[in-house]
């Protein structure tokens, strides 16, 4: 039903029809085999191809991707998996794919492989939607908006107009902002793509991604690389992630609600350089997200004066983890320079604000501001 709210969704989201003295969601299937006699032509064969715990968490994906839309969802080990999938399926030697040059930081690696493979990799910012400038005569675009780290957005309607109509397709990762916050095949996208690492299931503890697609013969592109490759989430991981869907809406309203509020106390910092945060009425990104953004995610990112005042800064909280990823409902933060990779400041925080009790978190973050600069 596409008239269902997101909590309902969510809840309910690829359960099976209800069968006497059965569990509603049922338990992991582990098999690497499945008895079959005859004609290989059933839907469960052999455990790299299908497995039931899978179809359960796609068919739930899906319905949060596009409610009351006919998609095909392949669900995959890792974020990156996902990500690979619709690049390394969709494109050969010759071909030219657009990426952005600030989005995740692996994007680089996948560029490498890619024009080890004969691809033309072209880049430009997402902010400004300044891929627009190189899609000429690409095959795909790639687009990552929010970005992360630093959380610039860009007009998916026009950038996806634009490349269909110069015949690319349009790939959207859309792990910041969940298909709660954003729903990339409703504005036109061919591939919508996530890390569930991150905000779909929410507890730090599951690496898992997927990818959504309206157009069967993409689809299957997508699940015979998967095959190939055999990049397969675990039944158990499959499972526990079907289970953290339920409590999706309230973890992200709450991380939400949570991040704004922050970025409203950050904003009147006067340690506080570059804050971002798209929900911000005063964001640059802000009248673009709010054209095609539902929820704003939990992400904000700002800059402390330098490396020192930043370290202090993480290692005085007590309330939030210093660590990577981001979405679950700890809060975690990280100083982003130290992996490099990322264009950003030595004093460039990531914040994943998680579903604490927003004054707490607040509170926490001033005293640490506080101790973190009053040793300057």
């Amino acid at each position: 039903m596409s008239t269902m709210g997101d909590g309902t969704r969510a809840v309910r989201a690829g359960l099976p029809e209800p069968e006497q003295y059965e569990p509603t969601l049922p338990g992991p299937v582990f098999a690497a085999h499945f008895h079959l006699s005859g004609e290989p032509t059933g839907p469960y064969t052999y455990g790299r191809d299908t497995n039931p715990t899978w179809t359960h968490l796609e068919r739930a994906i899906g319905e949060l991707e596009a409610p009351g839309e006919t998609v095909e969802t392949t669900v995959f080990a890792s974020g990156m998996a996902a990500i690979s999938s619709v690049l390394l399926s969709q494109v050969r030697s010759g071909d030219t794919v657009v990426l952005p040059d600030d989005g995740y930081q692996a994007l680089p690696l996948v560029r490498q492989q890619l024009e080890a493979y004969g691809v033309e990799v072209r880049t430009a910012p997402t902010g400004g939607d300044a891929q627009l400038a190189v899609l000429e005569g690409a095959r795909l675009l790639w687009i990552e908006t929010p970005s992360n780290p630093g959380l610039d957005v860009c007009d998916l309607r026009r950038l996806i107009e634009a490349a269909h109509g110069a015949g690319v397709l349009v790939a959207v990762d859309n792990t910041l902002a969940t298909p709660l916050g954003q729903r990339p095949l409703e504005l036109g996208a061919d591939f919508s793509v996530a890390s569930d690492t991150k905000g779909m299931t929410g507890h730090g503890d599951i690496l898992l991604g997927h990818v959504t697609c309206r157009d069967p013969e993409l689809a299957a592109g997508v699940r015979r690389w998967r095959k190939v490759v055999g990049a397969i989430p675990g039944p158990m991981e499959a499972w526990l992630a079907h289970r953290s869907l339920a409590t999706l809406e309230l973890r992200i309203d709450r991380q939400c609600a949570n991040a704004l509020v922050l970025a409203e106390a950050l904003g009147k910092r006067q340690e506080i350089t570059g804050l971002r945060y798209p929900g911000l009425p005063t964001d640059p990104s802000y009248p673009v997200a709010v054209r095609q953004m539902r929820r704003f995610g939990s992400v904000v990112s700002f800059v402390l004066p330098d490396r020192a005042i930043a370290e202090r800064f993480l290692a005085g909280l007590l309330l939030v983890d210093d660590a990577t990823s981001f979405g679950g409902v700890r809060s975690t933060a990280e100083r982003r320079a130290r992996w490099g990779g990322d264009a950003v400041p030595e004093g460039f925080i990531r914040f994943s604000v998680g579903a604490e009790d927003a004054d707490d978190l607040v509170a926490d973050v001033e005293r640490a501001l506080d101790e973190a600069t009053s040793r300057r």
